[in-house]
């Protein structure tokens, strides 16, 4: 099993966009499954439509290195 990573991510659309958004605790490989796990998460699409925001706000979470191999997923979250 490959390297995993806790992904701490902060998304939220700022008005008059949106006021929505949220924080998510990832459990990923890489940034682009990161990507991929939340946007799973997302059954009105609405993470997609700030694919560009989304991807920055990847790269600059807070990201610790696991010691453990565990399964990716969803930690937690918390949206709006």
């Amino acid at each position: 099993m490959a390297q995993k990573f806790l992904y701490i991510v902060q998304h939220y659309i700022p008005f008059p966009s949106s006021e929505y958004g949220g924080l998510w605790n990832i459990i990923a490989e890489d940034d682009n499954e990161c990507f991929d796990i939340i946007i799973a998460e997302d059954n009105d699409n609405f993470y997609k439509q700030y694919y560009t925001d989304l991807r920055e706000n990847i790269i600059n979470a807070q990201i610790f290195a696991l010691d453990e191999n565990v399964e990716s997923g969803v930690i937690e979250s918390f949206t709006t």
